[in-house]
């Protein structure tokens, strides 16, 4: 549909991207951690925080299903260049939110405009790069999770103990600016599907809902996110209720799974596209069950073993994450793909705020303040991600040299 790059200029679109998803994810992960100071703030309870983190993740999802309606009747680069300059206000409105409600709208702001970046990048990836290189190019800018974790969290959680919590969302925004600049100057103009842009945006939705692979493709995205998304909110509200760790110990639960992850990212995304993608994923998925069921009741293991815990969950989840988004962008339809994306962004939110929301709904607190229930929200995780185990196969790669065994159901 593309162009194709020459490698440097293919890095330098890598590069961009993950620039673009580093921002996006500190600005949605840096909530977590600053649980337990915005239940104290505004005192609210842990639903309500869980509905500031779903909140979020719920405006993505919506705005995902209103850019199916536009996404491929647009170019790439000018659309992301938009929707990142909105996220960039939206963000800054969080740090000047004076109150929980305004913070609140502040979210659902952020989230619509956030929620569909990482579908538009994934779908310049899939536009962009070839099959046999998807997993590395998924590596590198998933290896921005890892740089969040490691810099962007502990340095906004550093600027939140200096400052307030204001300060990162304006740290964030102020790099948004930065970075936008950055990609008008160097992404291509992306504009090769144009080309077989249809005349109803509904007709195109209405084909990429009957095709049964992208069905199998959404379940699968549901799934991945509700597996993680059960656990990961609350984890922080956890580990300092639960199992001594202090504010200024918090950092190094990111910092920790942060380096594993940037040091293991690549490595199986070069890895998924030798082995397979699905057979990565089922390794990956495998090997984050154990951590999932041990966080749980890791509460009497001392900040050693629980950052020992919570390394072991960041790999196995980001891991699993670099061969899923891989497989689930091969699953579309060339010609449907930016619909297909957005929709798909649309159920990895909805499926995110879900898990989110019930997630708060498990876990509760008992008089002296500490968390109940987590091994329900551990539960939960483990069975959405044996559900995706039995449904990987079943997906149809696009793209993939004579469809080989490891990377196609019978």
């Amino acid at each position: 549909m593309s162009t194709p790059l020459s490698p440097k200029r293919e890095l330098w679109l890598l590069i961009t991207l993950a620039g673009i998803q580093f921002t996006h994810i500190v600005d949605f992960m840096v909530m977590m951690p600053l649980g337990p100071q915005f239940t104290q703030i505004f005192n609210i309870s842990d639903a309500k925080f869980g509905l500031l983190v779903s909140a979020y993740t719920f405006a993505a999802g919506a705005s995902g299903l209103l850019a199916s309606l536009y996404v491929d009747r647009f170019g790439r680069k000018n659309l992301l260049l938009v929707l990142y300059l909105l996220f960039a206000l939206a963000t800054l409105a969080c740090g000047i939110a004076p109150s929980y409600d305004s913070l609140l709208l502040a979210r659902v702001a952020a989230g619509t405009f956030g929620g569909v970046l990482t579908a538009l990048s994934q779908t310049i990836i899939a536009d962009v790069i070839p099959f046999e290189r998807r997993g590395r190019a998924m590596g590198i800018v998933m290896s921005s999770f890892s740089v969040a974790s490691i810099a962007g969290v502990p340095l906004s959680l550093f600027l939140a103990a200096q400052f307030g919590w204001h300060a990162p969302f304006f740290a964030i925004a102020a790099t948004c600016g930065v970075l936008a600049l950055g990609a008008w100057l160097t992404l291509p103009a992306l504009a090769g599907h144009l080309e077989h842009q249809r005349n109803s945006p509904i007709a195109g939705i209405v084909l990429v809902l009957r095709d049964t692979n992208h069905r199998k493709a959404f379940a699968f995205t549901a799934l991945l996110m509700f597996g993680g998304f059960a656990i990961i909110p609350y984890i922080t509200i956890f580990i300092t209720a639960n199992g001594g760790f202090t504010a200024r110990q918090v950092p190094y639960l990111y910092l920790c799974g942060g380096a594993a992850t940037l040091v293991t990212a690549r490595f199986i995304g070069r890895l998924s596209d030798s082995v397979g993608k699905a057979r990565m994923f089922s390794v990956m998925a495998v090997l984050a069950l154990a951590p999932m069921l041990l966080l749980s009741q890791s509460a009497g293991f001392g900040v050693w073993g629980i950052l020992v815990v919570t390394t072991a969950l960041f790999i196995g989840m980001n891991g699993r994450m670099v061969p899923g988004m891989a497989l689930v962008a091969s699953a579309a339809n060339p010609q449907l793909r930016g619909t297909f994306m957005a929709l798909n962004s649309s159920v990895q939110s909805a499926a995110m705020g879900a898990a989110a929301f019930v997630g708060g709904l498990i876990i509760s607190r008992d008089a002296q303040g500490l968390v109940q229930h987590y091994w329900g929200n551990a539960l939960v995780g483990v069975v959405a991600t044996v559900l995706s185990l039995m449904l990987v196969r079943k997906l149809h790669l696009h793209g993939a040299p004579s469809q080989p065994i490891r990377d196609k159901v019978a």
